[in-house]
């Protein structure tokens, strides 16, 4: 029996990859502790918030904190992914944008313009207006965004080659809160990738998403706020594999009422020799 993990690759424009988990950076205990998760996590995507990389704190020469993440990706053949976390206008995100692709020399980005405070949902007229500045510009446009379909064809329509729908508030760690609609958009939009964004809180949420044909999953406080980053992290890794090979294998559709599973004909009999 092969019990090799499922490496089933998947791309994003010409960068192939074999990890579906994308594991975000901020709020772990120590730089160690963050280079192990990244590690057991197996993730070929690291994202990094950059108004905490440009802000005057760090002004002090300290790169420390991305030479962590640094010496991470290069050990494991990861990519990094800037993150416009912050921002509330499209003005601004575009701004951090162009920073990040300078300082980092990628033209991948996160694209985050949050639109409500409380709840963190993104603003989705500044988002799409973001969008198709950034791609006119030449960046990969990687956006979080809510499950509204409209909205997720405004901004495949403004260039983005990927969608990041939400699971449930930054932070909040619910889950997938609006299964149908995020069922809804797997079925409408089948040949784009799919990263669930934002709301994963326990490794069995991922597999969810990963079970309902999602390509991906992006976390990080889930494994960075657990009492044990590194061994949550391969939890997450192990679960991520789990959903997407159950996909592959075909999940049993649910029934309203019990099936038999081993026929019977009501009435009693032997099998004779």
């Amino acid at each position: 029996m092969n019990t090799k993990p499922h490496t089933e690759g998947w791309a994003v424009g010409d960068a192939p990859l074999t990890s579906r988990f994308l594991l975000g950076t901020a709020g772990y205990p120590s730089p160690q502790v963050l280079a192990d998760a990244i590690a057991a996590s197996g993730a070929q995507i690291i994202t990094v918030g950059l108004k905490r990389q440009l802000a005057p704190a760090n002004s002090s020469g300290d790169n420390s904190f991305i030479e962590i993440i640094r010496a991470a990706m290069k050990a494991h053949g990861a990519r990094l992914l800037p993150n416009t976390a912050g921002c509330t206008t499209a003005r601004e995100a575009v701004q951090l944008a162009h920073m990040a692709r300078e300082l980092y020399d990628t033209p991948w980005v996160k694209l985050e313009v949050i639109g409500d405070e409380y709840t963190l949902q993104p603003d989705p007229v500044e988002l799409v207006e973001a969008a198709r500045q950034l791609a006119k510009d030449g960046f990969t446009v990687f956006p979080y965004c809510t499950d509204d379909l409209v909205t997720c064809q405004r901004l495949l329509d403004a260039g983005c080659p990927l969608l990041m729908p939400w699971g449930a508030p930054i932070g909040s760690g619910q889950g997938l809160v609006n299964p149908f609609a995020l069922r809804l958009l797997r079925e409408r939009l089948p040949d784009v990738p799919l990263i669930i964004d934002a709301g994963i809180g326990a490794p069995s949420h991922a597999a969810q998403a990963m079970e309902m044909g999602y390509d991906a999953v992006l976390l990080n406080s889930a494994v960075s706020q657990a009492s044990d980053p590194v061994r949550m992290a391969a939890a997450f890794r192990q679960a991520i594999e789990a959903g997407r090979t159950a996909y592959k294998a075909g999940v049993m559709a649910k029934q309203d009422f019990a099936v038999a599973t081993t026929p019977v004909t009501g009435n009693p009999f032997l099998i004779g020799g």
